[in-house]
């Protein structure tokens, strides 16, 4: 059973043993639609979650009062793949991409993918190239042409020069 990495406890929130979650995930549905979450290694049952600017203020069984939450800063909260939800067509869950080839237009090999940057206006397509070249394209229809997640492969169209200024 593969765990699936969600978000981490940054704080205690009030005394009755709530929460602060940082997510990792686009939006907090996943903690409302799971019954159960791993804190850690521990499987734990929620009991509420809620919204607080952009974070996750969460209620588990087994944390009772603001000691325990206290103790519980810093753990990694994870999910099972059956837990995810399905996402719609044309959208993928991050760990599905890392990995897949990355080719150009004409077909031809140009790397693999690495990381997808989240935390800019558009997500960031970061792949290395088999010279070990970094190079960033942003993820909007002008050069990333297609996700073919069946084929394992992304088709990107780089602007001239890209890679020579690429690390």
């Amino acid at each position: 059973m593969e765990k699936i990495l969600i978000g981490k406890i940054v704080n205690a929130v009030g005394l009755k043993g709530e929460v602060r979650v940082y997510n990792y995930s686009d939006s907090i549905e996943i903690y409302e639609n799971t019954e159960t979450i791993y804190v850690g290694d521990r499987l734990m049952r929620i009991r509420g979650v809620r919204p607080q600017k952009n974070m996750v203020v969460l209620s588990l069984d087994g944390i009772d009062d603001r000691n325990e939450a206290e103790k519980a800063k810093g753990r990694e909260l994870f999910v099972t793949e059956a837990d995810l939800p399905e996402l719609p067509e044309g959208e993928y869950y991050i760990r599905d991409l890392i990995g897949m080839e990355v080719v150009l237009e004409d077909g031809s090999h140009l790397g693999t993918m690495t990381d997808v940057i989240r935390n800019t206006a558009q997500d960031i397509f970061e792949f290395k190239t088999d010279e070990g070249k970094q190079v960033l394209v942003p993820r909007v229809p002008d050069f990333v042409l297609k996700i073919d997640k069946d084929a394992g492969k992304i088709t990107v169209r780089l602007i001239e020069g890209l890679l020579d200024l690429q690390g």
